[in-house]
């Protein structure tokens, strides 16, 4: 009996460490010889990867290591250093109130981590502005080197460098994040209406005419729930956070904006009602967001509790973000952008997994035509090799640190409430949270306009190619 335990458990250790050691290569990855060019989107899942330890490490500092060095927790009893962490955590955070104290050394550990990763993929975009190939090599190092970084961070005061430094740096990228953010849900919202159609395309061709009312009615069924959300979501806003005029425009904007957007896209031919649903539902998460944030008590009843939701829902469009970024067929086109200044085939991504074909396609029905990528090695980007000419994504293949760096920022502010500190129905730093409040406000504003235009523009300019 003894000898087949042992053979078991001999047999699942080597099957785990097997695993692990695949998933590690895997995470890791092998440098390529040079003279393979890299695509747009080298090395991205080993950088979305990091994001994730970041995020962990955000939660670990914010709730674990800011308590513990507070003047009455254990930090002050290590010796040497207990007292000079304390004092280094503390600072900037100019409360009177113990509660208030701890919540500002929590978001400054957030602002540490997001700062070291963002410092990080700022390097690793110049490295690859100068070494198109350092995006995929020695990532090993790399971690290695990003958790010493991180770690020297706990070493530094707050203020100046996290109070107020950081801060306004993460949230003006979390601004400009937002918008990019609306590119990753559109594209979402067009892979998911694409494949449904596609199913009901192909239910029809085997199985006859009608087969694939379900697929389309799934679309519909979607496209049904998330609207009936929203719309409730913003009636409860009118409920709770009406009393004062600027909670009740934000609202009313909204709402009135909705209805646009929906209206403009059912009366013409531009973007899909899936795509419709998902932008108005989020610009009424951006309200939600921008409310809870008002420093006036009198119509903001979360003044003073900890919005659990508000991070939650952060954080989920942070992983969404971040899996787009590192699974997405589509990724590096939308990374690409229009700087392809060749405009061939080449530099664009194209759609293998279907019979391996090379054109894009014509969506009939439910939204216009959209590009689609290739599921093929990373590395390669599913292309023929690039010779790396000026515009190939061997010369832009630092974008995609860039936008892990306005990741990094988004989900400092996600975390942290944009930098609002309120305890006891008030907030503690009025002026933070108008800062927030409106700078949230105003990127919903920006992102819904710019959806409208994609809906209105081809139509006021028909002799323009906007596709």
């Amino acid at each position: 009996m003894g000898n087949i335990v042992v053979g078991i458990t001999t047999g699942l250790t080597w099957c785990f460490c097997t695993a692990a050691g695949s998933l590690f290569s895997s995470c890791c990855g092998n440098d390529k010889a040079s003279s393979i060019p890299p695509s747009a989107v080298s090395g991205r899942r080993r950088s979305v990867l990091l994001l994730i330890i970041s995020i962990a490490l955000a939660f670990i500092f914010q709730y674990a290591v800011a308590p513990a060095l507070q003047p009455d927790g254990r930090a002050p009893n290590l010796p040497v250093v207990g007292g000079y962490l304390v004092e280094a955590w503390a600072s900037g955070c100019v409360h009177d109130d113990a509660i208030l104290r701890e919540r500002c050394s929590g978001n400054a550990g957030v602002y540490r981590i997001a700062g070291a990763t963002s410092l990080f993929f700022i390097l690793a975009a110049l490295a690859a502005l100068c070494k198109p190939t350092a995006n995929r090599e020695a990532w090993p190092a790399k971690y290695v080197l990003y958790l010493f970084l991180v770690a020297g961070t706990v070493f530094i005061p707050n203020d100046p460098l996290f109070y107020p430094v950081f801060m306004n740096i993460g949230r003006a990228g979390a601004i400009i994040f937002i918008f990019f953010q609306q590119v990753i849900l559109i594209d979402l919202a067009y892979n998911l209406n694409e494949s449904w159609v596609e199913k009901a395309d192909k239910a029809e061709t085997e199985n006859g005419q009608n087969a694939g009312r379900k697929w389309l009615g799934a679309i519909l069924a979607v496209c049904a729930f998330i609207f009936a959300l929203s719309f409730v979501i913003i009636v409860l806003l009118f409920v709770y956070f009406s009393g004062c005029r600027s909670n009740e425009a934000f609202i009313s904007i909204t709402l009135v904006m909705s209805i646009i957007m929906t209206a403009a896209q059912l009366s013409g031919e531009e973007s899909s009602l899936l795509t419709s649903a998902i932008i108005v539902a989020y610009a009424t998460y951006l309200c939600l967001t921008a409310v809870s944030k008002n420093p006036n008590g009198e119509c903001n009843p979360k003044l003073g509790e900890e919005d659990i939701l508000g991070i939650v829902l952060g954080v989920g469009f942070t992983v969404v973000s971040l899996a787009w970024a590192g699974w997405s067929f589509t990724a590096e086109g939308k990374i690409n952008g229009a700087s392809s200044d060749s405009g061939s085939n080449e530099d664009s991504l194209v759609d293998d997994r279907h019979d391996g074909g090379t054109e894009d396609k014509g969506v009939k029905g439910v939204v216009t035509n959209h590009s689609y990528g290739t599921n093929g090695d990373e590395e390669s980007g599913g292309r023929a090799p690039h010779n790396g000419t000026s515009g190939g994504p061997s010369r832009i293949s630092w974008r995609l640190n860039v936008v892990l760096a306005l990741v990094s920022c988004w989900f400092a502010m996600s975390l942290t409430g944009w930098g609002a500190i309120e305890a006891g129905g008030n907030a503690a730093n009025p002026d933070v949270g108008n800062v927030s409040m409106w700078m949230i406000i105003s990127s919903q504003w920006l992102a819904m306009s710019l959806y409208l235009w994609t809906l209105v523009a081809p139509r006021l300019f028909p002799d323009r190619d906007f596709s």
